[in-house]
């Protein structure tokens, strides 16, 4: 005999909650910070931030790798280190060292040479390394571990390269990672199919797929400046 299933009986388990995301713009593209409901940019707390300067060397203003952009951005840089200054923020330098007889950034060569735009100022810590990451296989989170800071402001080159690699690096060790566009620059490289990525394009790139999730990306040093 079959019976009658009363209201209870026929009531079914409520459906699990849906995971919180920020709704994000109607349309459009999104970013995962955005999804992940965490697009608001921390303030830089002078007392713990850090301004890193990765290699601002030689190498970029001559040979195959000179840069586009180069006057401009170390002339944010040095904004930048003004601010750093005013602000008792630490200044560490960034130095790629390639084995001697390298055909970049040997080590001893005049392209391994920190330009004289950025060269570090008494006191001021420089930290080599041998790859992109600047993390890899240096001093550079002990150093940061023994200052105390936590929010690390980027700046220098390549973009696509070693301000990359390390800005990924950064944020997978649970920094705050903030990077100066204007404070970059880039070069343009041949693509797998023999097209040509100008170097305003790679640059926007990087800097746009960095800002997707890794790091806040702000335009210049003027956002500093104003304490924003």
């Amino acid at each position: 005999m079959l019976l009658a299933a009363g209201p209870a009986a026929l009531a079914q388990p409520a459906p699990a909650p849906a995971p919180k995301f920020s709704s994000g713009p109607s349309s459009g593209p999104i970013t995962l910070r955005d999804l992940r409901g965490a697009s608001a940019r921390p303030v830089i707390d002078p007392a713990s931030a850090a301004l890193v300067i990765i290699d601002a060397q030689q190498e970029y203003v001559r040979g195959p790798l000179a840069l586009e952009g180069m006057p401009q951005a170390l002339a944010e840089i040095r904004r930048l280190r003004a601010w750093a200054a005013a602000h008792h923020v630490p200044v560490i330098h960034v130095q790629q060292v390639s084995p001697p007889g390298s055909a970049v950034f040997a080590a001893g060569s005049p392209g391994d040479e920190i330009l004289p735009e950025a060269a570090p100022a008494p006191g001021e810590p420089v930290v080599t390394k041998l790859y992109p990451n600047a993390f890899n296989k240096t001093d550079l989170q002990p150093l940061l571990q023994r200052l105390g800071r936590r929010q690390l402001i980027l700046t220098g080159f390549m973009a696509h390269m070693c301000l990359d690699s390390t800005s990924r690096a950064a944020f997978d060790l649970d920094y705050q990672v903030f990077v100066v566009a204007s404070a970059t620059a880039e070069r343009a490289i041949p693509g797998p199919d023999g097209s040509v990525l100008s170097a305003a394009d790679l640059r926007r790139a990087t800097l746009t797929a960095l800002n997707d999730r890794f790091a806040w990306v702000l335009p210049s040093a003027a956002a500093l400046e104003a304490g924003e």
